[in-house]
C-alpha cells in the first residue's frame, strides 16, 4: 500500500492497538500466575488437612495410659525442643483425665537456659493445677538446659550409661585481632556506646567487658543452681564438683542425687505409673505444616518486594 493513501492518524490507532494488546497479555499472564498460586495454596491446606498428626488428640474419656513429651535434640527456640512446643505437649498431656503420670523423654546436649526456664515453670504450674505426677525418662543425654529441665519433675529415671550433669553457663567466640595484625588488616567498626561492639570477634575485648560477661554468666549459672536445689531437694548429695559444669554416667549421677535409679520409659510406665499403655503427645510439624510455613514466608516476601518496588516507596 502507498504510504499517501493511509489514513489520516494510523500512526495513534497502530499505538493504541499495540498497547491494548500488551494490557491483555498482561493481565492473562496475572490471572494464570494467580491461578497456580491459588492452587497450590489449595494444595498445601489439603496437605495440612489431611497431614495433621491426630495421634495427639486425645479425649477426656480416652482409657488409662502413660503420657509421654519428647524432648530430643537441641533446646531453642523455633526448634522442635522449644518451650512452646514442648509446653503445648504437656498442657495436652496434663489435661487428659486418662493420662496417669506424664514423662518428659529425654535425649538432648541442652541449649537455651531461657527456653529451659519456661519449661521448668510451666512443669511445676501443670504438675499442681492436674495432681499428676511427671518424671524424667532420660535415653542417651541429659545435659546443661535439658538437666535444667528434668530438675523440675518428680524423679529422674536414667540408664547406667546415660550422660547426665553439666550444670553450668559457657558464652563462646573467636578473637582474630592477633591474626588481623599480622595479616596487616585493618578493622573499622563505628558504634554509638563504648561497649556496644564489645562481642564484635575482630575487636579487642576489655578488662572491663570480660569482668561483665563473666558477671552475667555467674548469676545465670547461680539461678540453674537454684533450679537443681530446688527440685532435687534433700536427694542432692552436693560436692565442689557438682555445679562446676562436669558430667557423668547415669549410675553415678544417681550416686551424686541428680538421678533417682535407673529405668527405660516401658518400666516406668508399667512398674511406676502402672499404666502400660503409652500414648505420644509431643507436637511436631509435619510436612505439610513446614511447606505451609515456606509458602507463606515466600508469599510475605514477594509482598514486600512487590511494596518496595511501587511507586513513592522510599
Amino acid at each position: 500500500m502507498d504510504k499517501q493513501n493511509w489514513e489520516p492518524g494510523w500512526e495513534r490507532s497502530l499505538l493504541e492497538k499495540l498497547a491494548l494488546a500488551t494490557l491483555e497479555e498482561q493481565r492473562q499472564a496475572r490471572r494464570w500466575r494467580n491461578g497456580i498460586r491459588l492452587g497450590w495454596l489449595v494444595f498445601l491446606v489439603l496437605l495440612v488437612w489431611f497431614g495433621m498428626d491426630r495421634s495427639t488428640a486425645s479425649t477426656d474419656i480416652s482409657l488409662p495410659h502413660t503420657a509421654v513429651v519428647k524432648i530430643e535434640g537441641e533446646i531453642a527456640s523455633g526448634a522442635e525442643a522449644s518451650a512452646e512446643m514442648v509446653n503445648a505437649s504437656m498442657r495436652s498431656a496434663f489435661e487428659d483425665k486418662g493420662a496417669q503420670a506424664v514423662i518428659l523423654l529425654i535425649n538432648s546436649p541442652g541449649g537455651s537456659p531461657v527456653q529451659a526456664g519456661i519449661i521448668n515453670d510451666e512443669i511445676r504450674r501443670l504438675r499442681a493445677l492436674h495432681n499428676k505426677p511427671v518424671y524424667a525418662v532420660v535415653e542417651e543425654t541429659c545435659a546443661s538446659a535439658a538437666y535444667y529441665i528434668a530438675a523440675g519433675t518428680d524423679k529422674i529415671f536414667v540408664d547406667k550409661a546415660s550422660v547426665v550433669g553439666s550444670i553450668g553457663v559457657l558464652m563462646d567466640g573467636f578473637g582474630f585481632t592477633g591474626l588481623m595484625e599480622k595479616l596487616g588488616v585493618e578493622r573499622r567498626l563505628m558504634t554509638a556506646g563504648e561497649n556496644k561492639g564489645f562481642l564484635d570477634p575482630f575487636s579487642p575485648q576489655t578488662d572491663r567487658q570480660r569482668e561483665f560477661a563473666q558477671a552475667m554468666l555467674n548469676q545465670i549459672h547461680q539461678q540453674f543452681i537454684g533450679t537443681v536445689k530446688a527440685g532435687r531437694g534433700k536427694r542432692l548429695k552436693e560436692t565442689p564438683e557438682t555445679f562446676s559444669g562436669l558430667f557423668w554416667t547415669g549410675q553415678q549421677a544417681i550416686d551424686m542425687g541428680l538421678a533417682d535409679q535407673l529405668g527405660s520409659l516401658d518400666y516406668v510406665a508399667r512398674e511406676i505409673v502402672k499404666a502400660e499403655d503409652l500414648v505420644d503427645y509431643t507436637r511436631k510439624d509435619n510436612v505439610a505444616e513446614r511447606l505451609v510455613k515456606r509458602f507463606g514466608a515466600s508469599m510475605g516476601e514477594g509482598a514486600m518486594r512487590a511494596v518496595r518496588n511501587a511507586p513513592g516507596w522510599h
